[in-house]
């Protein structure tokens, strides 16, 4: 595939998807509220394929496993959120404040995860084994490297906290 049609498909794919392109829907819904800078891990880790990040459910409680890496969560809803991000290979996602909005973001961000998969396996069938890899991790890559670009936001949340100091008659 010449670098002229993976634009072209690159493009394409972008198109399709629109709202629901994951830059799009990080900058929307997460990047537009309150939020705090999250690690997921101190390295990239490129995993080969999305089933190497998986939810684990133990006694101790929900546990987000990326490659050999344990990361423990405090809810499902945590775990969904930063599954995502995991599976592009980032390493600092930016998560919202309000833990209450993180079932609906999550929800939103995995459907555009789905969609984004169906749509590279049905764009790329006719592709050889080996150049339907390389298109979708370059396809992928691009993905992660415009999250990259919005950022992670800021380590811990801005509290404006305006008071007012009375002032003493003497």
């Amino acid at each position: 595939m010449t670098e002229a049609e993976f634009i072209r498909l690159r493009d394409a794919i972008t198109a399709a998807t629109g709202d629901r392109h994951l830059p799009e829907l990080y900058r929307t819904l997460v990047l537009t509220t309150r939020t705090r800078r999250f690690t997921l891990h101190p390295e990239p880790v490129r995993t080969s394929s999305s089933e190497s990040v998986t939810i684990l459910h133990t006694l101790l409680g929900i546990e987000l496993k990326i490659g050999k890496h344990r990361l423990a969560c405090p809810d499902l809803a945590t775990a969904r959120y930063l599954q995502v991000f995991a599976r592009l290979g980032l390493t600092e996602v930016a998560v919202p404040y309000d833990i209450s909005q993180l079932p609906r973001i999550a929800d939103e961000l995995e459907s555009g995860w789905q969609y984004f998969r169906l749509l590279v396996e049905n764009r790329t069938a006719e592709l050889p084994p080996r150049t339907r890899r390389t298109v979708r991790n370059r396809l992928l890559e691009q993905v992660r490297l415009a999250i990259e670009a919005l950022g992670s936001g800021d380590k811990m949340p801005t509290f404006n906290q305006n008071t007012r100091q009375r002032t003493i008659a003497r």
